[in-house]
């Protein structure tokens, strides 16, 4: 386990989370939810990760999660959610049906506040969110495309990204203005999650 990410969570959150980690690696026998060679590194590469995701963001308002895949890290995010704030909303939005009916599964076992999109993000009505993430889905300049139609004007986006980061961020900057936050990761020394208000197009 990744001592410092987690060392704040709950018995029951980390239960969950255990669960949650069960339910991927059953689904993943089926659907390939995380690659056959991620399958021994769940809790550390894609939950664990995730959680740190959700550290980062605020600590209410709407949650739109885009890609959303196996749940990472909008499952996760709707885990941590659920003791401090219950009544938080989660949309988590993926254009794949077998993998919505996982997340529609997972929410429903979990008994998270969060509803399941089955749509290109591009086909769902703008959000107004508090939050959006997106684990692997795009480059920045695509997924900034997406948080200006879905955050509100306060919004934060929230993106995982590796080593290579800078250069997203620099062909980003010839069609947009925001304010940037690097955070290291504490899983991965190559990596960041980069942390976006204010967005604007130049």
């Amino acid at each position: 386990m990744s001592g410092s990410v987690i060392d704040n969570v709950s018995r029951e959150t980390l239960e969950l989370l255990k669960e949650f980690e069960e339910l991927v690696l059953k689904w993943t026998k089926k659907i390939n939810l995380v690659s056959s060679r991620d399958a021994s590194q769940v809790w550390e590469r894609h939950i664990v990760d995730s959680v740190q995701v959700f550290n980062c963001a605020p600590s209410d308002g709407s949650w739109i999660d885009i890609g959303s895949g196996g749940g990472f890290p909008g499952i996760v995010a709707a885990i941590m959610g659920k003791e401090v704030t219950p009544d938080r909303p989660f949309t988590l939005v993926d254009s794949d049906q077998r993998k919505c009916a996982f997340l529609r599964t997972a929410a429903r076992e979990l008994s998270l506040n969060v509803e399941v999109q089955a749509k290109r993000v591009e086909q769902i009505n703008p959000m107004g969110a508090s939050v959006l993430s997106a684990r692997a889905l795009d480059d920045l300049d695509g997924l900034l495309f997406h948080a200006e139609r879905h955050l509100a004007p306060s919004g934060v986006a929230l993106f995982p990204k590796g080593a290579r980061w800078q250069d997203e961020h620099e062909r980003a900057l010839k069609r947009w203005s925001y304010n940037i936050e690097v955070i290291k990761s504490e899983t991965n020394p190559e990596a960041t999650i980069l942390k976006i208000k204010e967005l604007a197009r130049v």
